[in-house]
């Protein structure tokens, strides 16, 4: 059968291609087969498009490297200006926080301050407060005294401890990432830490008014009784300085917040009392004690019956009816000047008051004290009798300035009346 018709029963058989080099006398003959054939292409295809994007990146890569850099100064930028926001609100808290301890530790100073005030104030007033009980008021029960205005330093600084944590709260060390923790509560802390600056403030002012007044209040009334004093014996006709308990009334206008109202008030305060004890020294140096305390009077001062003779006579003293042996008490402080037997006095004890001021005690059945023995009021210098010229026990009591006799009633009486003050 011929090739054409097995071709046309069997088909085409396709024949490799195949490639012949001939040089000289050697010839050799490759055969490509289709799939070496595909492999070639596609790797010349790789190759050219390889080519083509490495050709591309090297045009494009300036722009690229443009944008990427354009791309990081713009978030760059951005994470900038937002730390910088984070820093101007950081200075802003801070700045804030800053203020509010130099506030709190100037109000802390002040308290402090107004702390050693008072403690001095305290000082001073101890001593003064003292005086003006022992001599303004020796009559009257003590004053229970105020707790608030024996606020000790303990106390003021357990304040000044409750600010200062207050003041370390409000300052609490804090991070850069902790700004957006924070709150409007610190102003709550401040506005408590105000709060408790103004109560302290109430408290230590009302503290200083207390004192103010109260050292008011003991000026007055120590200028109320050297008055009360002065007005007595001058009632009495005794003798008193003048100028003594006369508290006028007037002056310039202190602020009670004043600094210097406190130490005018202690100063007039110290005045008044050394007025009170002026007058009181005065007065306790007059004879005004009863010589025979409890025992009436048989014979008043001025002119009478003799009761020896019944002609009329002068009587320079008064007489107490006391039976025989009481006490006779010496009248005010001095030193006795006789002591014994003195003519129709008997036995007589003469005591010196100073200022002109002389008594006597008459008619004594005993002498308990000698020449120049001081003594006291109270003081017994005697025992009652009849001694001298006397009709029976009693005993007789002059009173003498300058050598003239005065009536003793005058003494006794303005003594009962000062004896609230005395």
């Amino acid at each position: 059968m011929k090739p054409e018709n097995q071709a046309a029963v069997f088909g085409r058989r396709k024949e490799p291609h195949t490639v012949i080099i001939a040089r000289g006398n050697e010839i050799r003959h490759f055969t490509v087969r289709p799939w070496v054939a595909a492999a070639a292409g596609s790797a010349l295809a790789a190759v050219a498009i390889g080519y083509l994007l490495a050709t591309s990146y090297l045009v494009l890569r300036d722009d690229l490297i443009g944008a990427a850099t354009a791309r990081q100064a713009r978030m760059q930028h951005a994470y900038e200006d937002r730390i910088s926001a984070l820093r101007a609100q950081v200075d802003r808290i801070t700045s804030r926080q800053l203020l509010d301890q130099q506030l709190m530790e100037t109000k802390v100073s002040e308290l402090l301050a107004r702390q050693s005030q008072l403690s001095e104030r305290n000082g001073r007033l101890g001593p003064v407060l003292e005086r003006a009980t022992a001599v303004a008021e020796p009559a009257a029960p003590a004053k229970t005294p105020d707790k608030r205005a024996s606020l000790t330093g303990k106390t003021i600084e357990a304040a000044g401890a409750v600010t200062l944590a207050a003041s370390s709260d409000a300052m609490r060390p804090f991070s850069f990432w902790s700004t957006r923790s924070i709150t409007p509560d610190s102003e709550s802390r401040a506005d408590r830490a105000d709060k408790l600056f103004v109560a302290i403030n109430k408290s230590l002012r009302s503290i200083e008014d207390e004192q103010v007044a109260r050292i008011g209040t003991l000026a007055e009334n120590a200028y109320q009784t050297a008055d009360a004093i002065s007005e007595a014996l001058e009632g009495a006709g005794l003798p008193v300085d003048a100028g003594l308990g006369q508290s006028g009334v007037g002056g310039p206008l202190v602020a009670l917040d004043n600094p210097m109202a406190f130490d005018s008030k202690v100063k007039e305060l110290d005045e008044a009392l050394d007025t009170l004890d002026r007058i009181k020294t005065q007065a306790r140096k007059l004879p005004l004690a009863n010589p025979a305390p409890g025992h009436s009077i048989s014979s008043r001062f001025g002119v009478r019956k003799d009761p020896l003779i019944g002609m009329p006579a002068l009587h320079s003293g008064m007489d107490f009816r006391a039976p025989f042996g009481s006490p006779a008490r010496a009248t005010a402080a001095g030193v006795v000047t006789k002591a014994g037997w003195n003519g129709g006095y008997g036995r007589m004890v003469e005591i010196d008051h100073g200022g002109g001021f002389v008594t006597r005690y008459a008619h004594l059945s005993k002498v308990l004290v000698a020449p120049d023995q001081k003594v006291v009021a109270g003081d017994e210098v005697g025992e009652v009798g009849s001694s001298g010229r006397s009709t029976g026990p009693h005993l007789h009591y002059e009173v003498r300035r300058g050598g003239d006799a005065i009536d003793p009633l005058r003494f006794i009486k303005a003594g009962k009346k000062l004896g609230q003050y005395l």
